[in-house]
């Protein structure tokens, strides 16, 4: 579910609003509509709205890309619809970042993403093809971030992953604020491991200290289980 501005204007403003700019909006409908981030936009914690890069297009055949110069492969989204687009967005308020998530930006970090959900207006901007033209990252982008050292073929998908991890810390959103505070990443180690019932299932059982009551001891056992996770598969945590 992604609110389109007929819809969102007689809404209470939320916590948080999300404006996405994109070439392929229609990507985002299955994931929006669904899961955590359709009950946020519904208990109205955050409004999301994804803007088409083609409504700002400047030709009859509504082209937003276009080649780039010095030669090379590939198509560059072109900057004529994006400004028009950001534009007009900064036209109705101010944003507190303009996010472009590209494989050469920083790596996304959960100390990141805490502070992003504590905003109040967010842009971002998604590539495609062989990206967008730098004027559009030198005059509007104030934050660029990336999923990892490898590259996709658009900007899309990491905008997605994003917006979840900063919706679910948007008080309210999480029907138990305390897992998302427990969750890997959040204390600087890995998350410890997780059972549910039943407490014996094929002759694998649970740990008897989850089972003891003892919130000390479990308390205990969860930090040295995240500790020895850690040092296993994510040492440069402690480095950092």
């Amino acid at each position: 579910m992604i609110m389109q501005e007929t819809e969102i204007k007689n809404v209470a403003e939320p916590a948080l609003r999300i404006d996405i700019v994109t070439g392929f909006s229609d990507m985002f409908d299955s994931v929006f509509g669904a899961s955590i981030i359709k009950i946020a936009q519904e208990k109205g914690l955050v409004k999301i709205v994804c803007h088409n890069l083609h409504d700002y297009a400047d030709d009859k055949y509504r082209h937003i890309d276009d080649t780039v110069f010095g030669g090379g492969a590939g198509m560059l989204i072109k900057c004529a619809p994006v400004f028009k687009c950001i534009e007009a967005l900064q036209a109705e308020r101010h944003y507190d970042e303009i996010i472009y998530v590209t494989a050469d930006g920083e790596r996304i970090t959960q100390t990141a993403v805490n502070r992003l959900s504590m905003l109040g207006n967010i842009i971002i901007i998604c590539g495609h093809f062989k990206g967008i033209d730098q004027r559009i990252r030198d005059h509007f982008v104030t934050l660029e971030l990336s999923l990892g050292d490898f590259v996709l073929s658009g900007g899309e998908l990491p905008a997605m992953v994003l917006v979840d991890s900063i919706v679910r810390l948007i008080p309210g959103v999480l029907g138990d604020i305390e897992s998302g505070l427990e969750d890997s990443f959040m204390n600087g180690v890995l998350e410890a491991p997780n059972y549910t019932k039943p407490a014996d299932f094929r002759g694998m059982k649970v740990p008897d200290v989850l089972l003891s009551g003892n919130h000390a001891e479990i308390r205990k056992w969860r930090e040295q289980q995240e500790e020895l996770k850690t040092a296993q598969r994510r040492p440069d945590l402690f480095e950092e």
